[in-house]
């Protein structure tokens, strides 16, 4: 008997052991034939192969972009109405606006050939911009618009807090229900968690406001859909024809994640009135569909029609980007725009984790003698970003870079000047979480006058900013390095 038991055990450690092993050589296989980026496919060949059991337990939560059975029906039912408005746009919007308006011809014509040709939104001309930086004037702003609405406020937003000034925006927002303009709030589940929950989003919808968790997260979602998939973008639209969009949450920094010790948020909005406000419109409308279900239709916009182009407005196109199938064209612009960039490069962005191609992009940009820019906050909210960006600075410095360090606080502005002619604003970071993962929406203006506007915006960050050496750089401490090329190895996942 007892011989007969270590043989039943040793059989059932055999069968488990092969189980084991075909289990791991079925996920590497997984793993291989996604055909992700190769710096994202060894990473995960390496966390399997480190910790097998860990590996394949984070590949499920994590490694494949499922949206779930539900939102992919809803997104094939969405898209006859979809394709019905964008043919209507096309038909609407005046042609070669553009080309005439004499950029088109002489600058960045591979940026706006790129989106043009692989957006299904076309450029859209007659939009007056403004362009806010302090947090004051963006509430203040924000809570007239809200006051000044007639039929319909839209917001949808990565991250809700009541508290300080946002309180005044709330009761702006709560008695535009009350007097019937049509109120819709699209939250995400994680970034406004504790928002969703509170007494004042309970207040809100007692008022009328319609309010809506995106990507719900929990036990029986996380089995059929990818639980870091989020909805970081940030819109606000009134009545289809002023539009927000920028890195601003709706918080007070004064009183948003204090104690983290990186100092107040600095961000950048952009006020839209015109056209491309109603693309910012469709933009929500085509995410709150997705998740409500609720099919409302996207409205017919005949406001080109009606009006004739106003002098000195700017042409633009709205993309919103994601895990679709779009995910790609935001990195694409990027790297176009490094490589026609001639003269000057300036980036903002908080989060800076860049794949190899981007880095190569702005190495080569410097190297032919353009003045390549990098800001970044000197301290980060997340460590293993604050490491793994850091890992980048020694090849972007020998290459000709300058890479300055804020030091007013977390600079979160998201925000690529090529040239002072063209510029990339919105939601992005510069991370792959952002460029290939995330729901998020970008303007690109082509607008010098716009340009000149955002220049003076990033050359006032740079005065606040210390800038980095590469002697300097090549100095710091030996485990310093090992901390920098240990986060770089696990980059591609953040």
């Amino acid at each position: 008997m007892p011989d007969t038991h270590l043989e039943v055990l040793s059989l059932v450690s055999r069968i488990t052991g092969v189980a084991y092993g075909l289990a791991i050589a079925a996920f590497l296989l997984i793993v291989i034939m996604r055909r992700r980026p190769v710096g994202v496919t060894l990473s995960w060949l390496l966390l399997l192969f480190a910790l097998p059991g860990v590996g394949v337990v984070l590949f499920l939560m994590f490694g494949n972009q499922r949206l779930g059975s539900k939102r992919l029906r809803r997104v094939r039912a969405l898209t006859p109405s979809y394709e019905e408005w964008v043919a209507h746009l096309r038909q609407v919007v005046p042609p070669e606006t553009f080309k005439e308006s004499g950029i088109r011809s002489t600058e960045h014509n591979r940026v706006y050939n790129l989106v043009e040709h692989s957006s299904p939104i076309p450029a859209i001309p007659g939009n007056r911009l403004s362009l806010f930086h302090c947090t004051d004037d963006i509430f203040s702003a924000l809570e007239h618009d809200i006051k000044q609405a007639c039929s319909s406020i839209h917001i949808e937003i990565y991250i809700c807090q009541a508290g300080g000034r946002m309180d005044a925006v709330l009761a702006a927002l709560e008695a535009a229900a009350q007097r019937q303009v049509i109120c819709r709030m699209l939250l995400d589940a994680v970034g406004s968690r504790g928002f969703l929950r509170s007494p004042a989003a309970q207040r809100l919808r007692q008022a009328g406001v319609s309010i809506r968790a995106s990507l719900p997260v929990g036990p029986v979602p996380m089995l059929f859909e990818r639980m870091d998939l989020r909805n970081h973008r940030k819109l606000l639209v009134i009545d289809d024809h002023v539009a927000w969009t920028g890195s601003f949450n709706l918080v007070d920094p004064a009183l948003f994640r204090q104690k983290t010790g990186v100092g107040p948020w600095i961000d950048a909005m952009v006020r839209i009135q015109g056209p491309a406000a109603h693309i910012s419109d469709a933009v929500f409308l085509h995410d709150w569909d997705l998740e409500a279900g609720e099919q409302l239709s996207i409205a017919r916009q005949n406001l080109l029609r009606r009006q004739a182009l106003a002098e000195g407005a700017s042409e633009l196109h709205v993309v919103p980007s994601g895990p679709g199938r779009d995910r790609q064209l935001i990195h694409q612009v990027l790297l176009a725009a490094a490589y026609e960039s001639q003269e000057e490069l300036i980036i903002s962005t908080p989060y800076f984790v860049p794949d190899e191609a981007l880095v190569t992009a702005l190495c080569s940009a410097a190297r032919r003698g353009v003045r390549v820019v990098l800001i970044v906050p000197e301290r980060n909210d997340s460590r293993m970003v604050h490491h793994a960006s850091r890992s980048y600075y020694e090849d972007l410095l020998e290459a000709g870079l300058s890479i300055m360090h804020f030091t007013g606080g977390l600079l979160h502005t998201k925000c690529v000047l090529v040239d002072r002619k063209t510029v990339l604003f919105g939601t992005v970071n510069l991370d792959m979480r952002s460029l290939w993962l995330n729901f998020e929406v970008t303007l690109i203006v082509y607008d010098r006058s716009f340009g000149q506007r955002v220049a003076q915006l990033l050359e006032g960050y740079c005065a606040r900013s210390r800038p980095l050496s590469a002697p300097g750089w090549k100095g710091r401490p030996f485990l310093q390095k090992i901390r920098e090329n240990v986060a770089q190895i696990l980059s591609p996942l953040l």
